[in-house]
Formats: C-alpha cells, structure tokens, sequence
C-alpha cells in the first residue's frame, strides 16, 4: 500500500488565490498550472495533495514576485527564500538558525516581523507587527511560519514540536487545518500574537549542507508544508499506527485502543476533544491515499477501491463523493477524454 503525503483543504487554496486576485490576476489558470482543475475548486469539501498546494505557492509566488504573496508592504521578492537558506545553512545550531531566518525576515518584510525570546521552558516565536496596523489575517501568520519553521525543522533534521500558538486575529473558516499545521493549544483573538516551541532544537547541530539544500530547494515549499504537521495529538498516533498497516488488517477501535494502552472509552473521549472519532480518521486516510493514487498512478479506479478497502468501485463512488464532494475521475490528471467516460460507466 503506497504511503499518503496528507492533504490540504481547498480552503486554503482559496486563501492564496484570493491574495493573487486581490492584485489583478486570473485565479483559475494559477491553479490549473499546479494540477488544480475548477471542479476541485467549486467543492468546498475537496483536497489537494502537498504537491499541489506547493506547485500553487510556487506559481503565486512568482505571478506576483513575491514569496509573501503580497501581505506585506514590502514585496519579498523571487529568490529571498534561497537567500534565506544559505544565510541559515552556515549557522552552528538551531539557536543560530532560527536567530538568521528570523533576521532575514526582518530584513525583506515591513509590517510583520518577529522576535526570538528564550527561558528553559520554552523558545517563544512573538510576532511584530507595524504600530497601529491590525492584525494580519491568520494566512500571514502561517505564511511566515510556515517559511521560517519548515527552515529550522530541515537544517537540524526533525520536527520541533510545538508547545502552543496564539493569534490577535479572527479564528479562520479554516482552523482545523491551521491546528494541523501548528499545534492543539491555538487560540484566537488574544492581545498578543505568538508561537511556542520546546528548547530541544537550540543547541542540535545544522545537519544540512549545500549539496542536500540543492534538492531541498529544488522541492520547496510542497517537502515541508505537510512533513512538519503537527503529530503529537492523539488522532496523529492513531493514523501513525493505522497507516504502518495494511487496511485489511486495521484494527477495531477496542484493539486500537488497546494499542495505545488507553481504555475504549478514554480514546474515543481523547478524539473527540480533538476533533475526531475513530471512524472519521480511517475515513481521512483512506481518502488521502485514494487522491494520492488517483493523481499520481495509471491505476484503475476499481483497484484503487480495492486497495482502499472497497469491494465494490460502486461504494468506492458514493464514499469518495461523501468525502470531498467530487467523482473519483475528477481528481484524475488530464488525460484522455475516452478514458475518463469509461471509467464513469
């Protein structure tokens, strides 16, 4: 069973694409250019792969020659992102890293910034913004981390988990997915904007080099807008354990409880505090496996409803437009005409 890469809420692509159309250009071709097809757009409950969503900033990022995607006063033009990297691949640990990637940012961005404050708790990420502006929307926010962490996390090699997030702005249409990106513990509408980190990673060595920053920025950002999510939540562990298995051999929820040495009752109780249930999670799973395989392999679409666990492509049809609002042939690349027909008998 091919491993999944996780997905993305189209809702966050449509947050990029309003910031491309806030400054006069056509939308739908920047998607189309990232494998991102209207039909997908018009479905509110429809993903993307990372590749894609990585393809889309790739593409916004260079229609405006901006990697800020215009949410500042000052553009953060094509190629500031490399500079970072090689500024930040020099330093001795991950203190000295984030100290440059932070530094840099201050250098090519005017109305959001941050500064780096440290006890034996906690490393606080807290965010700058211009006096007498107000808040930036949450986008901004995770633009800027995302660039700055998905750095730190590469240079020494692991995820630095995350303690808590708070934001001045809105809680977003699309919070669940910012909780995915950063950490459980985010609120919104605080007095102040910030992000805690745990204190493993100052003094871990950059393991990076410019040899393997060639093929790191040659695959920026689509190699760390998902490999960084949050996994310390109970739902991560529970899809970890789940995507180690064959699907024919996943577990009922007593044994994955049992698995966890948690009783049934706490699990599901654990779940639902974040969000989920048990079933929803296999459901999630089986659905980013089954848009990976229908985008990147020449597979029917009856032995991907096999592999994920339908005997039928008929209930493989109804789930998969119960998950994403769409048609299995609607996640398929361009391809022939013909071969799309026969695949909708």
């Amino acid at each position: 069973m091919k491993t999944d890469k996780g997905t993305i809420s189209v809702s966050l692509v449509e947050e990029a694409l309003a910031l491309a159309k806030a400054r006069g250009f056509d939308a739908l071709p920047l998607a189309e250019a990232a494998g991102i097809a209207a039909p997908i757009l018009a479905s509110p409950k429809s993903r993307v792969s990372s590749a894609q969503y990585g393809a889309l900033w790739v593409g916004i990022a260079r229609a405006l020659d901006d990697e800020f995607f215009g949410q500042d006063s000052h553009r953060m033009k094509s190629g500031s992102f490399i500079a970072m990297t090689q500024s930040a691949l020099t330093a001795r640990n991950g203190a000295q890293a984030l100290a440059r990637a932070v530094g840099f940012m201050g250098l090519v961005l005017d109305d959001l910034g941050a500064c780096i404050e440290a006890d034996a708790q906690r490393v606080r990420l807290r965010f700058v913004e211009r006096e007498g502006m107000k808040p930036p929307a949450m986008f901004a926010y995770a633009t800027y981390f995302i660039v700055v962490y998905g750095l730190l996390c590469w240079l020494v090699g692991r995820r630095i988990p995350l303690i808590e997030a708070r934001f001045r702005c809105a809680e977003p249409p699309a919070a669940h997915e910012y909780r995915l990106m950063f950490c459980d513990d985010m609120t919104f509408d605080q007095p102040e904007s910030y992000v805690d980190l745990s204190t493993v990673f100052l003094d871990l060595p950059v393991v990076q080099t410019a040899r393997s920053a060639k093929a790191f920025l040659r695959d920026a950002p689509a190699n760390f807008i998902v490999k960084y999510r949050n996994p310390g939540s109970l739902a991560a562990r529970v899809r970890k354990m789940l995507r180690a298995l064959p699907m024919a051999n996943w577990p009922a929820a007593d044994q994955m409880a049992a698995r966890l040495h948690v009783a049934e009752a706490t699990m599901r109780r654990r779940l639902k505090q974040e969000g989920y249930t048990y079933q929803s999670i296999k459901d999630d799973l089986r659905r980013d496996i089954a848009i990976g395989e229908l985008q990147q392999s020449g597979r029917t679409i009856a032995d991907i409803a096999a592999s994920v666990g339908f005997a039928e492509p008929s209930a493989f049809h109804r789930a998969f437009r119960k998950w994403t609002g769409m048609r299995p042939t609607d996640y398929r690349p361009a391809r022939a005409d013909f071969t799309r027909r026969v695949e909708s008998d």
